[in-house]
């Protein structure tokens, strides 16, 4: 017989037994139910330190009827490998799971991309108190599965929904749009690009490329887009748009890109063609991920406050937040060295 079959577990009752009070006042005692003396807490929190008695918070979450847990679902590309996926979901994900822990709240994470395979009923088992849902928009199956548990009543909460029906959090996008472009322009860029798309079911996409358009029009410049190939891979997107316009013979010195994902593989493409960033060619992304410090140049970024993400997320999850129909996460510009300064 191994160790952890015969280990005995601590039970309330036997707290009770060592305290000489009931089984129901070292419940009450534990809980900080007021109407225990303080005597008589010391006396059963004592004999609680004696014998190494844990509260079982889950089964006292449960008797309330909630789980103490939410659980966070991170849609994925079909056959995508979990080392494929777009690194701002880590971090994202990695701020949900602080502000649900700063709540007091644990998180169950669940990657999911087959359409058969889909599953968000964590409500329904007992498992979960509300599901945040995060990941790729270009999964539709997946989107499609998680409207419809949103209508069946599903407690659920959404960063960039393909649909303005659900209850979403977004960066601010238009701004971000807004403040790379105004980047680029106070670096003396004047014939600068957008790549990305407005055609995607990635709101953001469209709503960065309004910024841009504002900004470029404040500025009095001559906008131009140059839409990303869907069917490619984010890092592809980049180095073929780059392309596109270098053999279209469009003369640009300054890019905004859709998301640092394409802004790295458009920055690989400028360096293998032997354009100079940023003295040639200013850039741009949008993400603020991690991988962006390490490139050549360091990728400067428009960053959302993933603090208050996660923590916006948390709160419209657990009902704390005011019932309206969308949120907006501030950002800043990450200044790095792909732009002049």
């Amino acid at each position: 017989m191994t160790r952890s079959a015969t280990r005995y577990r601590v039970t309330s009752f036997d707290v009770a037994a060592e305290a000489g009070v009931s089984q129901s006042t070292v419940s009450r005692a534990l809980a900080g139910s007021s109407a225990i003396t303080e005597e008589t807490r010391a006396k059963v929190v004592a004999a609680a330190e004696k014998l190494g008695y844990v509260v079982d918070a889950r089964a006292a979450m449960l008797r309330k009827g909630t789980t103490g847990t939410i659980a966070v679902v991170v849609i994925c590309r079909p056959d995508e490998a979990v080392s494929d996926i777009n690194p701002f979901y880590f971090s994202l994900l990695g701020a949900v799971s602080a502000a649900a822990a700063e709540a007091g709240y644990e998180t169950l994470v669940s990657f999911q991309a087959e359409a058969d395979k889909l599953f968000g009923r964590y409500e329904e088992r007992g498992q979960a108190d509300g599901v945040i849902v995060i990941g790729t928009t270009t999964n539709n199956a997946a989107w499609e599965y998680f409207r419809e548990l949103d209508k069946a009543g599903a407690n659920l909460a959404f960063w960039g929904s393909p649909y303005n029906s659900l209850e979403w959090v977004r960066s601010d996008n238009f701004e971000g749009g807004q403040i790379a472009t105004h980047a680029l322009v106070e670096s003396g860029c004047r014939r600068i690009v957008h790549i990305g798309t407005t055609q995607s079911p990635q709101r953001q996409f469209g709503e960065r490329y309004e910024g841009y358009l504002a900004a470029m029009e404040q500025a009095g410049l001559e906008p131009q887009l140059e839409v990303i190939d869907e069917t490619a891979d984010r890092e592809s997107q980049g180095r073929k748009a780059v392309a596109s316009l270098i053999e279209a013979g469009i003369d640009f010195d300054g890019l905004f890109i859709a998301c640092d994902s394409i802004a790295l593989g458009a920055l690989d493409e400028l360096n293998r063609r032997g354009i100079k960033v940023p003295e040639e060619c200013g850039l741009v992304g949008f993400d603020g991920i991690r991988a962006g410090t390490y490139s050549n140049p360091p990728l400067t970024s428009v960053e959302p406050d993933f603090e208050t993400a996660g923590s916006m997320l948390v709160r419209r999850v657990l009902g704390t937040e005011e019932q309206a129909g969308e949120r907006r996460v501030p950002v800043h510009l990450l200044r790095r060295a792909s732009v002049r300064i």
